[in-house]
């Protein structure tokens, strides 16, 4: 009989401990270590056997094995086969992570519903039933006329969470692409521990890399993320896939931003923009003119950043709203940037700009539920700021773009030229960016470039008299 002995895994990290523990050493979660049982090595290594990986691998010269570059599968939602690098690898496995009913489910059955004409697809869920599945795939059938189109034959549908038997699904459907809903539902029947654990999800994980890696299907694995924003197990599965997609987005929008965070194939952070309709999630050609569309002219408190999302620029409006505080301590409050950020950029614009902020609340917001993580955007929310306090407009035909310094300089930021040729394709006519020293190209043309070397003279600039 097989030894096994009790260790306690904390389902946030990871981090295992051999006695139980009320909060986590590691990630600081409480109530998070669950009872798991695990088997001695002579039982894994026997299993391991069984799987054909029992040390049955050749060491090979470099120079013998084929490097030629393997073809990808082609993906029809040009968005996200972007965020892949130009589509499906054969024998990969891609993760997609995000919040429930953010869309992971949809746009899985619609790449699949699009793909099944050339490809045989399998879609493993053990969420939804197959009549559900059937409901959401005759709704994303429907073209922008309400007219019903026909399902593909080639699209396979099994509800199953029991991992030998999707194996010997695969063997016998023997698809192109499998796609598995999600992975914390699948488990092994030989491991003690329930579905969704970490050691199940570690496992199940590595059995389908094997699969992809030794027969050639290309896997997408749907993943769950936990109250942090991350995928459920995040070291253990993203060291697992070869690719990790966050969906992400806000709940009340209709956009959806496809971020790739981890690409063995192709160039990360990148990122594919969608807008939730009743047909499913629609692509959108153009995220600068989606994001800018409601915009307000001539509104104080309004500014334009232009921030670059992978190789992709995008215009957004930075919304800032100064308002009298009636308490001791007044409030900073972001919406899509980094908290730390604007404090940073109010005791910048306090202290070097004489702006009276000791007695008002200040609110930040990027529209469209994009969140901005590089600093190129930081002068058009001190513009956006100092409009809202002293009640002057910034121009509407100006983006501005720079870093900000604590001695109240600008500083230059990367690929400058490819955000202000996105500007200007846009129909922006001025642009503000830092000063800079050395001048290896000119600047684009269709757009008037100022250049500034401090916070204050680019305020002057900007600000609307």
């Amino acid at each position: 009989m097989a030894k096994t002995r009790i260790h306690y895994v904390c389902q946030e990290c990871g981090r295992t401990s051999p006695k139980p523990l009320g909060r986590c050493p590691h990630c600081g979660a409480w109530d998070s270590m669950i009872e798991e049982i695990i088997e001695s090595d002579q039982t894994a290594l026997s299993r391991a056997n069984t799987h054909g990986l029992g040390g049955l691998s050749v060491p090979k010269r470099l120079s013998e094995i084929k490097g030629d570059s393997e073809e990808r599968i082609p993906v029809p939602i040009t968005e996200f086969s972007r965020v892949l690098g130009g589509g499906v690898v054969p024998g990969s496995i891609v993760l997609i992570g995000g919040d429930p009913g953010i869309g992971k489910s949809t746009l899985m059955l619609q790449m699949t519903l699009k793909m099944a004409g050339e490809h045989t697809v399998l879609y493993v869920s053990g969420e939804e039933s197959e009549r559900q599945i059937k409901m959401r795939a005759a709704r994303l059938s429907r073209g922008t006329d309400g007219m019903l189109g026909g399902l593909p034959d080639d699209l396979y549908l099994v509800t199953e969470t029991n991992l030998d038997a999707i194996i010997e699904h695969v063997q016998s459907v023997r698809p192109r692409l499998l796609v598995v809903d999600s992975i914390q539902t699948v488990y092994r029947p030989e491991m003690e521990s329930s579905a969704g654990s970490i050691s199940q999800v570690r496992e199940s994980a590595a059995r389908l890399r094997e699969l992809a890696k030794s027969s050639g299907i290309a896997v997408f694995v749907i993943g769950h993320v936990t109250k942090k924003g991350i995928i459920a197990g995040p070291r253990v599965l993203e060291h697992i896939v070869d690719t990790v997609l966050y969906l992400e987005g806000d709940h009340f929008q209709a956009y959806r931003l496809l971020r790739s965070v981890k690409n063995r194939f192709g160039a990360t952070s990148e990122v594919g923009v969608f807008e939730m309709q009743d047909t499913g999630m629609i692509e959108v050609e153009n995220p600068s003119e989606a994001f800018l569309a409601e915009r307000m002219v001539n509104a104080p408190g309004s500014a334009i950043a232009v921030t670059m999302e992978g190789t992709r620029p995008l215009l957004v409006e930075i919304q800032g709203l100064t308002s009298q505080t009636n308490f001791g301590n007044p409030r900073r409050t972001p919406n899509g940037i980094d908290f730390n950020r604007l404090l940073l950029i109010t005791a910048v614009l306090s202290r070097r700009i004489n702006l009276h902020l000791a007695d008002q609340d200040v609110f930040v917001n990027v529209v469209g539920g994009l969140r901005i993580d590089e600093p190129a955007a930081d002068l058009a929310v001190a513009a956006a700021i100092t409009s809202s306090l002293r009640d002057h407009p910034v121009q509407a035909d100006l983006v501005l773009i720079g870093e900000l310094g604590l001695s109240g300089e600008l500083r230059m930021v990367g690929q400058i030229n490819a955000r202000l040729r996105e500007a200007a394709n846009l129909g922006f006519k001025h642009a503000i960016v830092p000063h800079r020293l050395k001048r290896k190209e000119k600047w684009p043309g269709g757009i008037d470039v100022v250049e500034a070397r401090s916070l204050r003279e680019a305020l002057k600039l900007a600000l609307v008299k």
